[in-house]
């Protein structure tokens, strides 16, 4: 209620400041800033000290309570305590009037109970310590073939970036063998072996690479388009024109470089051939 009030009188001065001609605004802030200074500073501190009382009464609130439960727990840890020794002595008085066993034999007889849970126990957690040491062992073979993996993968990506900038295509097929030592029947590797083969004039070596690719994975497209130029180097036109129908089927883009391609130049002016290319411009 007080910062309202005090929120509206900061409000008034300039309304009328707003409404007033600025000569009859500066008289009258010349006498009335003092008191209004005066009274936004009185109900500051009485703000303050509102606050200080609410702060002190809420600390001596806080404290009471704190002291009621620690009273509460105090009762009922001394009222457990004394029941818990009550409950002992009516045991031990019945035990005794009644008379079936010792204290030694209820000494042995725990003792006896204790151990055989205890075995229990460690016999529990020894098996299950035996099931974690056999997964951890698991895992650890797991993550070892994983590093392994890595390290090949890293290995064989090297090689095909100096196979990319080996000048010579008898580099190239160094390299693609030292690829497929690593990663015996690497598919990938073959096919760009052909090619190399295609450049040193390997038609027959290159077709023959081609055939090892193509058992595995007969819809290779790589695969069908070198061997279709080894067989139009080799003069087999028929099997050349079947074999890129073929590869541009599976991969359309093989069609630009069909164009172009030095290995099918005895092609062109084929019917067969001029159609397959003008078909995939279209």
């Amino acid at each position: 209620m007080r910062l309202a009030l005090l929120l509206l009188l900061l409000l008034i001065p300039w309304q009328g400041m707003a409404a007033e001609a600025p000569s009859s605004y500066a008289k009258q802030s010349l006498y009335d800033k003092p008191l209004m200074e005066r009274y936004v500073l009185d109900e500051l501190k009485s703000l303050r000290q509102d606050q200080q009382s609410l702060e002190q009464r809420v600390i001596r609130q806080i404290t009471d309570r704190e002291l009621a439960v620690a009273d509460k727990s105090m009762n009922y840890a001394n009222v457990t305590v004394t029941y818990f020794f009550y409950l002992i002595a009516a045991a031990a008085s019945l035990i005794a009037l009644v008379g079936w066993q010792s204290l030694r034999d209820i000494r042995v007889n725990t003792q006896r109970m204790a151990n055989q849970k205890l075995d229990d126990i460690a016999e529990r957690y020894e098996k299950k310590f035996q099931e974690m040491e056999r997964e951890l062992k698991r895992k650890s073979r797991i993550i070892s073939e994983n590093n392994k993996e890595i390290e090949r993968i890293n290995e064989i990506h090297n090689l095909w970036i100096r196979a990319q900038h080996s000048p010579t295509p008898e580099q190239k097929i160094d390299i693609y063998n030292e690829i497929l030592k690593i990663r015996p029947g690497d598919l990938e590797a073959l096919t760009y072996m052909a090619d190399a083969a295609m450049e040193m004039d390997e038609y027959h070596w290159a077709l023959s690479i081609c055939n090892r690719v193509l058992e595995v994975d007969p819809q290779n497209a790589n695969a069908l388009y070198q061997r279709a130029c080894a067989y139009s180097r080799l003069g087999a036109e028929d099997q050349a024109i079947s074999d890129l129908t073929l590869a541009i089927e599976h991969s359309a883009s093989l069609s630009e470089a069909a164009k172009d391609e030095k290995d099918f130049a005895t092609l062109h002016g084929d019917s067969r051939f001029d159609k397959i290319i003008a078909d995939e411009a279209k």
